[in-house]
């Protein structure tokens, strides 16, 4: 400071060529920092996405029950075999019959163990955000929806029906959730904030 009150420049100090200062790291007057577009920190889960998660864990345990009942439900499912057979030949041999029993049984654990497994991935996939996984989730809808028109084509125990039937109300549900506006902005931050990274 000079004898007559005003300041000098500080000659170690590099001159500002008409720059702006760097809004990054200086505080506004509310002591909070600039936003500039890139995510700080996890994007929050709506509702939408986060009850679809729930209700993709629901549908594990419809899979892991419709395995259970046809294994609880044996004998019933050897009276449908045995009637579905008989149609086709009268004098069908009783070997044919549990061949046919023991590889539907077969299909039926490693099915309903795929389906578990499918359930837990996609809830935890679409969960994090992955937008693949969201697409993913809808092809496996439509499987099942051409899987379960099928099924009902084909003799089987009213609560595997009743089981296949609540699995495809549920995946309608789920897929709903998944492109709401909500779920495809959450995809969308996600999808950025990795980027960002």
């Amino acid at each position: 400071m000079t004898n007559d009150g005003t300041s000098t420049p500080d000659p170690y100090r590099e001159p500002n060529y008409g720059t702006t200062p760097d809004p990054y790291g200086q505080p506004n007057v509310h002591g909070q920092y600039p936003d500039h577009g890139a995510p700080t920190g996890p994007v929050e889960q709506p509702s939408s996405i986060t009850t679809a998660v729930m209700l993709m864990r629901i549908g594990a345990l419809l899979s892991l029950l419709s395995l259970l009942s046809a294994l609880l439900f044996r004998d019933a499912m050897r009276d449908t075999v045995t009637e579905s057979l008989r149609k086709t030949d009268p004098n069908v041999s009783s070997a044919t019959i549990d061949a046919a029993l023991a590889i539907g049984l077969g299909l039926a654990v490693v099915f309903g163990l795929l389906g578990v497994g499918l359930w837990l991935w996609m809830a935890s996939a679409n969960g994090k955000g992955h937008s693949w996984a969201r697409i993913v989730a809808t092809i496996f809808f439509a499987i099942s929806v051409l899987s379960t028109l099928a099924s009902l084509a084909q003799p089987q125990p009213g609560l595997q029906r009743i089981l296949g039937l609540a699995g495809l109300v549920l995946g309608a549900v789920i897929m709903v959730l998944l492109w709401k506006k909500e779920s495809t902005a959450y995809y969308n931050a996600t999808t950025a904030s990795r980027v960002m990274r």
